[in-house]
């Protein structure tokens, strides 16, 4: 009984209710017969079918012949762009080797500069320590005298020290 009950219910219920379940419904219906719907389409003659294989056949060579092209331009541009790059690397070549060139022939000329410059100098030296061996005796004998004279005098004492000879 309380299922008829509901059912009388809906029934007797909101007339809005009834309207919005008929509409839907309706439209239920309405879109499963669109999926029945099918578009005939011509139908094409064998001549038609060849005509439009043999224009994608004509379109797939051009293209083809596009890629070609395309590739093969491509391929010059590398072969340029390899042809600079090795300009570039023969140019930073030169430009290290007049580098390495200009700090070589720098350090030859200062060490030759240095030789040159001191020769004078070692004879010079040679001469004064001949001398002075030469005269070693004296040498020795006029220091001997100047500790002797610095026991009498302060002064010549006070000189002797200075220089670390007494």
């Amino acid at each position: 009984m309380m299922g008829i009950d509901h059912k009388n219910r809906f029934l007797r219920g909101n007339r809005t209710e009834a309207l919005i379940v008929s509409f839907a419904l309706f439209f239920v219906f309405l879109s499963f017969s669109s999926v029945y719907a099918v578009e005939i389409a011509s139908p094409l003659s064998d001549r038609e079918i060849v005509e439009r294989l043999t224009r994608l056949e004509e379109g797939q060579s051009a293209l083809r012949n596009e890629i070609k092209q395309l590739r093969d331009d491509m391929n010059a541009r590398f072969a340029s762009i390899d042809a600079q790059f090795d300009r570039l690397v023969n140019i930073m070549i030169a430009i290290v080797a007049a580098f390495t060139a200009v700090v070589a022939s720098t350090i030859g000329f200062a060490v030759w500069d240095r030789r040159t410059m001191i020769r004078p100098f070692e004879t010079k030296v040679k001469v004064i320590e001949e001398a002075f061996s030469e005269n070693r005796q004296q040498v020795h004998a006029l220091i001997e005298s100047m500790k002797t004279l610095s026991q009498r005098d302060a002064q010549v004492a006070e000189v002797l020290r200075k220089f670390h000879l007494l």
